[in-house]
């Protein structure tokens, strides 16, 4: 037995912020019975909240929001006619499904790649039968990581990819999406999605004799077989399981069922407690992929007790008499599955939630007996809540407190003093339903009065805080985000500012160690969450403007060069893109137009009007390279934007590549070209620009060492104010997240809504320094369009790094669209080349989606959802 009562030495959860309702006089928001909550790999959290009218009408609502704006809520009216059951997020993050206690389901994805703009076009239904338990079928794809080898220097140790098998598959082997479900009745219900958009549903009993089944929970197997679990509620009555194999046969879904084995609680075997605890009410895997391993829970009016149990293959043993007539040796004995308890906790306060770990951690030995140095490691821990208002983090196999949470400690109002509160009569505040974050560092839950709360749980959990251990884990962990590509917000709430320089560099150099092609793969995302970790620390901020420059002339450089076409088709393997890479490397000369008679012209001929259409991309290329060439004399100030740049012999060469490029087509088109304010009207702006480029880059270019630059390079640049006006660059957008914002111990009280005034560090101060002020033009970030100081274009903006841009195209060439096809579902800080880049997983083909924006004049962040017959007092200004 273990005792939860005594957390072990070191654990540490701690609340980040809690978001509560506005209190209307007409409607209110009650939690909803059962209440349910999912949290996705982008970091957003669905959970269901009703709204009550004075007429006593009840609309359920789905309610989504990411966790960097948990204010800014987006609210569904799911036209669910009973109470919504299940919420569950596909393995992208970009779908939801719901059910309902009347056997409805609806499949939820995102319009436009929008977060705050979702629509349901396809569902199934099992009409009056309540939906108890339900999943999306598996894509066989298993990512799992290996603590033990943590400090090996190949991802491919790191992280493997484990054979699964998907639940079901096309031709060819691709996975077929789809989503199964189980019912109170003891129904099994899968629902496929086919290619051409048309819904296969079918609805299976799991076994001959049906019974009432009040918690179910699905799992799926390695050979991709599903295994239910259900109980009828009564710790009396054993927990059934069942195999499902789901196939297609003749253009229709078939289910097949078979029994698998069942067990009793322990609890109910003990003649001193057999009925202590007469209901069983959590049943649950211990994960998605884990079939073999459940969690049982049973409960009093004030008590419970929990149980981990195993399935194990176990010899079975063969009579004398059978043996000599045909002797077993070695794999033939016969063998029989059985079910064994492996931990169980004393009695307990009643539970009231479980969370378990999506973290799909590879030990090498899944017994008790596990390293002393994994053994707490993020994501082998599970969470418990209870009816005192406790939460518990225990591991998930030996059911060992780790760390406890007391909800006593109410945070306070970011806008008022910390006063005393009196404590108050009545039930405790608990949470009722609970999820873990994918890398299990934080925990979503929402209490018995609706509100939200977001905790942190320490990287170093079971073990004294220790800073070396904490950013082994921590680093572990981006590298595993890195490859995936799962949004990492959870993980930068405990990075502190000391760190973040540890970090980077340690990232920086785990990153170099993998082979050319990976690190080609993954050069973007590496950017975008060195971006991330700089905006925590005021050390490393003007780092943000480099990487966040560097991630937009990449996107640039490659557009462009595949804007180019051979001249003749039967051309040599290289592109056009790959020789002007070649040439201009081998080429030193500083005049471009020799560079330019190198390369073969006809290579680089456009339509005029896509050349005139590409002017706002060039004339940016063209602002930067003179704003980097004029503050090379200021090179000695590490607090300057642009100053990496300077030592940066591959971003160097590709703004010298940009810069022929754009010569040669100014050619073609000369209103194409940057538009420079020079002095002299004679003065050839791009041929002297090139040749300061020039010459900075052959002194830190990749082939010979590193060097000074010359005194003549620098008087030149300084000289460059006085023949050119410099222009000023939008170095960042503006970003109100709260991750940079939060204090360690002082948690935050927001409300859904309402924007906050969040209080402001060293490294925000110094964020909003460099990014355009409220009151200033606003700007279109990724078509570099001026939009006015209230631009009536409908926008969108990103969830993390705050870029604005237009929702609808101003321009219809092809050139153009191709470079707005880059940014219908993810912006700069979280750019990612499709699902093929992923190295072992496509869990997540899309980043983050944009947030939509209204017309700027009269935009407000959107509230709770109004009642339609009471609008809100704020609808009416």
């Amino acid at each position: 037995m273990c005792d939860l009562r005594r957390p072990a030495a070191g654990g540490m959860m701690d609340l980040a912020y809690v978001c509560e309702w506005e209190k209307w006089s007409k409607s209110t928001h009650c939690p909803s019975v059962p209440l349910a909550c999912a949290w996705s790999c982008r970091n957003l959290i669905a959970f269901t909240m009703d709204l009550r009218s004075d007429d006593q009408d009840l609309t359920r609502m789905i309610h989504i929001l990411d966790t960097e704006h948990p204010w800014d809520l987006h609210s569904i009216p799911s036209e669910h006619r009973e109470a919504i059951t299940c919420l569950e997020w596909d393995q992208s993050g970009s779908r939801l499904l719901s059910a309902d206690a009347d056997g409805q389901i609806k499949c939820w994805s995102m319009a436009d790649h929008l977060a705050n703009s979702w629509e349901s076009s396809v569902g199934s239904l099992v009409e009056g039968d309540p939906i108890v338990a339900l999943s999306w079928l598996h894509n066989g794809v298993k990512l799992a990581l290996h603590v033990e080898k943590s400090g090996a220097s190949s991802f491919g140790e790191k992280f493997s990819r484990v054979k699964f098998s998907p639940s079901l598959t096309l031709f060819g082997g691709k996975p077929m999406e789809g989503w199964i479900a189980v019912t109170v009745s003891g129904l099994v219900t899968v629902s496929l999605l086919k290619p051409s958009g048309q819904v296969l549903t079918s609805t299976e009993s799991l076994c001959r004799l049906r019974g009432r089944v009040a918690l179910a929970d699905i799992a799926f197997t390695g050979g991709g077989n599903i295994v239910v679990a259900t109980a009828d509620g009564s710790s009396a009555s054993p927990v059934q399981f069942y195999k499902v194999c789901v196939s297609v046969v003749s253009e229709k879904c078939r289910i097949d069922t078979e029994i698998l084995p069942s067990l009793f609680m322990r609890c109910t075997t003990d003649l001193n407690r057999k009925d202590k605890f007469p209901a069983i009410t959590h049943l649950k895997f211990l994960a998605r992929d884990m079939s073999e391993q459940v969690l049982l829970c049973a409960s009093s009016q004030t008590s419970s007790i929990v149980e981990c149990w195993s399935l194990r293959k176990e010899g079975l043993p063969v009579n004398n008499i059978f043996q000599q007539i045909s002797p077993v040796v070695g794999d033939k004995q016969p063998t029989i599955l059985k079910w064994r308890i492996l931990s169980a906790t004393n009695d307990l306060d009643r539970v009231s939630a479980v969370a378990l770990p999506k973290l799909p951690i590879s030990l090498t030995n899944t017994d008790l007996k596990v390293a002393s140095d994994t053994q707490f490691y993020p994501g082998l821990g599970l969470a418990l809540a209870f009816h005192d208002g406790s939460v518990h983090i225990v591991h998930r196999l030996s059911l060992q407190t780790m760390a406890v949470f007391y909800s006593s400690a109410a945070p306070r109002p970011v806008d008022e003093p910390a006063i005393k509160r009196p404590r108050t009569a009545g039930p405790a505040v608990h949470f009722k339903a609970m999820q873990l974050s994918w890398t299990s560092l934080a925990l979503v839950g929402i209490d018995n009065q609706g509100k939200l709360s977001v905790l942190r749980l320490s990287p170093s959990m079971g073990h004294p805080l220790e800073v070396g251990l904490a950013l082994r884990h921590l680093l572990f962990l981006l590298e595993y985000c890195m490859v995936t590509g799962y949004d990492w917000w959870d993980i930068l709430l405990h990075v502190q500012p000391s760190m973040v320089q540890s970090l980077v560099e340690k990232l920086h150099e785990e990153y170099t160690r993998q082979t050319a092609a990976l690190q080609q793969v993954l050069s973007t995302r590496i950017l975008a969450m060195k971006a991330s970790l700089c905006k925590l620390s005021p050390c490393t901020v003007t780092r943000v403007c480099d990487y966040h420059t560097k991630l937009f002339l990449i996107a640039i450089s490659s557009t462009l060069k595949s804007l180019l076409r051979p001249h003749f088709l039967n051309t040599p393997d290289k592109s056009p893109g790959d020789r002007l890479t070649e040439i201009c490397a081998k080429i030193t000369d500083v005049d471009i137009d020799k560079v330019m008679i190198n390369l073969k012209t006809e290579e680089f001929v456009l339509d005029m009007n896509t050349l005139q259409a590409l002017q706002q991309l060039l004339q940016w290329v063209g602002d930067f390279v003179l704003y980097l060439l004029a503050s090379l004399p200021n090179q000695g100030s590490l607090l300057r934007p642009g100053h990496s740049f300077l030592r940066d012999g591959t971003s160097l060469g590709m703004l010298r590549e940009l810069m022929v490029v754009i010569r040669i087509w100014g050619l073609l088109k000369p209103s194409c070209l940057p538009v420079y304010t020079a002095t002299s009207d004679t003065q050839d702006s791009m041929s002297l620009l090139f040749r300061l480029l020039t010459k900075l880059w052959i002194c830190c270019r990749d082939e010979g060492p590193a060097s000074e630059p010359d005194e003549a390079l620098v008087d030149e640049c300084c000289l460059l104010p006085s023949q050119l006006l410099i222009p000023s660059l939008d170095w960042l957008p503006a970003s109100d997240g709260l991750v940079s914002r939060l204090q360690p111990k002082q948690p935050l009280r927001l409300q859904f809504g309402r924007v906050p005034t969040l209080p402001g560090s060293a490294a925000t101060l110094q964020l909003d320094g460099l990014a355009r002020a409220p009151g200033q033009p606003k700007i279109d970030h990724l078509r570099r369009l001026h939009l006015g100081a209230c631009p009536t274009e409908e926008c969108k903006a990103c969830t993390r790094c705050g870029c604005v841009t237009m929702l609808k195209s101003p321009n219809r060439t092809t050139a153009v669209k191709q470079w707005e096809q880059r940014w219908i579902k993810n912006c700069l800080a979280v750019e990612d080349h499709g699902p093929d880049t992923c190295v072992t997983s496509r869990a997540a083909e899309e980043a983050p989606a944009f947030v939509q924006l209204g017309p700027w004049p009269t935009y407000r962040p959107p509230r709770t959802p109004r009642s339609l017959d009471h609008p809100h007092p704020e609808d009416r200004l």
